[in-house]
């Protein structure tokens, strides 16, 4: 089996782009179809109709319902349809970026992907992570190519809540130590062969700029800041981790993180946040040295990331509720299976007891 890396066409960061996406998408298409939360649209809609003007390349803007599942995604094919489009674009958070992806998938068109946060790893990669209406999850859809082009403009983006960017500090925490796991087992990475040296080095890379610049980035974007720190961890949070998850592979962190989905009480909490949980889960599972562990847990605590499951809304904790999250987790088809050794639902079980006890120890010292 090959080594593969896969990467978007076009990784373009800094101060403003969204104000030229119009110039960037006309090299794509014609007539886009841009998907669009109501209130982003609000927010940033007008700056991006302006930006379309005198290009040759056309819009129609279609608000997104919220979740990405099969019908939202339908939906769209048949707006696609309906009005002409060569082109897909998204721009938002990680469900309208999946949900572009899938509709560009289907409709054979090119598609260029615009986060508005930098919550989740999900812009770069050919992967589309599809939730049932509920928003439980239910299958990873693999896609033949990266996004055509991710556009990543860090004045909208160190504009959005603090908490989402922290988020997406979560999902990068998991890319280092579930790269470490998939390469440890020679099992095969979402881009559908073995990791490269590339895809490790920016796993490693990832980890490295979360620990030195991720306190300050947050603190800087309290502040209201864009600090050279923030756009060192928006460049991690989507592009390494985006690289890094995809060629390197997943493992524990993400399939612990899909097992809270059956947990409604955990629906509030952001993908990020759940996979920094999973994360420290993973760490239990292989027996992590005590000391590199509390590094971990102390620093999803100094930026804001939950280590306990009260901090995940799970005010009840049950053996019955954390057993579902396991069993769920240890899905045939997940992949908690690309960890170097057997796991069980019971292994999980008390991975995630044990991450809870000892959130609660380090958060009371």
């Amino acid at each position: 089996m090959a080594n593969i890396l896969n990467s978007p066409g076009r990784y373009v960061q800094g101060a403003g782009e969204l104000s030229k996406l119009g110039k960037y998408a006309e090299g794509y298409g014609k007539k886009a179809l841009i998907l669009i939360s109501q209130s982003g649209y609000k927010r940033i809609g007008g700056r991006v109709e302006t930006g379309f003007a005198e290009t040759g390349c056309s819009t129609v803007f279609d608000y997104f319902n919220g979740e990405c599942c099969k019908t939202e995604i339908n939906r769209l094919i048949g707006v696609m349809e309906k009005e002409g489009c060569d082109l897909v674009i998204g721009i938002g958070g990680g469900k309208i970026l999946d949900t572009a992806k899938a509709v560009a998938y289907y409709r054979h068109t090119p598609v260029v992907i615009c986060p508005t946060i930098a919550s989740t790893d999900a812009p770069c990669s050919a992967l589309s992570v599809i939730y049932t209406e509920k928003g439980v999850f239910e299958e990873y859809l693999f896609l033949p190519s990266n996004p055509d082009m991710v556009l990543m403009d860090t004045e909208v983006i160190a504009q959005s809540p603090v908490r989402l960017t922290v988020s997406g500090m979560g999902d990068a925490l998991a890319t280092y130590f579930e790269a470490r796991a998939v390469l440890a087992k020679d099992a095969l990475t979402c881009a559908g062969g073995h990791g490269t040296l590339a895809a490790h080095a920016l796993a490693k890379l990832c980890f490295d700029t979360l620990m030195e610049e991720g306190v300050k980035a947050k603190l800087a974007l309290e502040a209201g800041a864009c600090t050279p720190a923030v756009e060192k961890i928006i460049e991690a949070n989507t592009l390494l981790s985006g690289i890094g998850f995809e060629s390197g592979g997943l493992a524990g962190a993400h399939a612990i993180h899909n097992g809270f989905t059956v947990l409604e009480e955990c629906h509030h909490m952001y993908h990020g946040e759940k996979v920094a949980f999973g994360t420290i889960a993973q760490l239990v599972l292989e027996d992590m040295p005590a000391d590199e562990l509390e590094d971990i847990i102390g620093f999803c605590i100094d930026v804001g990331l939950p280590v306990t499951l009260k901090e995940l809304g799970v005010e009840e904790v049950t053996k019955e509720k954390i057993m579902a999250v396991a069993e769920a987790a240890c899905a045939e088809t997940d992949t908690l299976h690309n960890m170097p050794f057997e796991v069980t639902p019971e292994k999980v079980y008390a991975a995630i007891m044990a991450a809870d006890a000892y959130g609660n120890y380090f958060k009371g010292m």
